[in-house]
């Protein structure tokens, strides 16, 4: 089993099995600790960065979801990002670089089942955030993009 290998046996998921690794090291003709092991190597040297859950927010119920948009003072938003990033409701949380016209540096993503939801995790941020944050908007999203990282043939 490589490493290439490996990668095009996951990119699609882990098997919804009860021993997904068994599962795949059934197919690689490996073992479940040599699938595991090179997943961790694979972690640890950047060739992938996470090993997780993407979820399906709408079928969950989770229908106003809501990318929050932010005008913090750079000097507190090395801070402050982790603490936004890091409070229920927030999926993602990251810095962008501010472009003309468009004076937002933090973007959020909030998730909620109805907007009231999401506006109480908004007033959550601004709260977290306090004076270092001039101004923010909501854009809620009007439909599902698909979600899939890079394929490889």
């Amino acid at each position: 089993m490589n490493a290439l290998e490996l990668v095009r046996a996951t990119q699609a998921g882990l098997p919804l099995v009860p021993e997904p690794y068994e599962a795949l090291a059934g197919r690689l003709g490996a073992t479940a600790e040599e699938v595991m092991q090179a997943l961790r190597g694979m972690l640890a040297d950047g060739r992938i960065r996470r090993i997780g859950v993407v979820p399906n927010h709408y079928a969950l119920g989770y229908r106003a979801n809501g990318m929050s948009v932010w005008d913090v003072d750079e000097a507190r938003i090395a801070e402050l990002g982790p603490r936004v990033g890091a409070l229920p409701g927030v999926s993602h949380c990251y810095r962008r670089p501010r472009r003309p016209g468009w004076p937002y540096n933090l973007f959020a993503m909030l998730h909620g089942r109805e907007r009231a939801e999401v506006e109480a995790k908004v007033a959550q941020v601004a709260e977290l955030l306090g004076p270092s944050a001039r101004a923010h908007e909501v854009l809620y999203s009007r439909r599902i993009l698909k979600k899939t990282g890079l394929r490889l043939g």
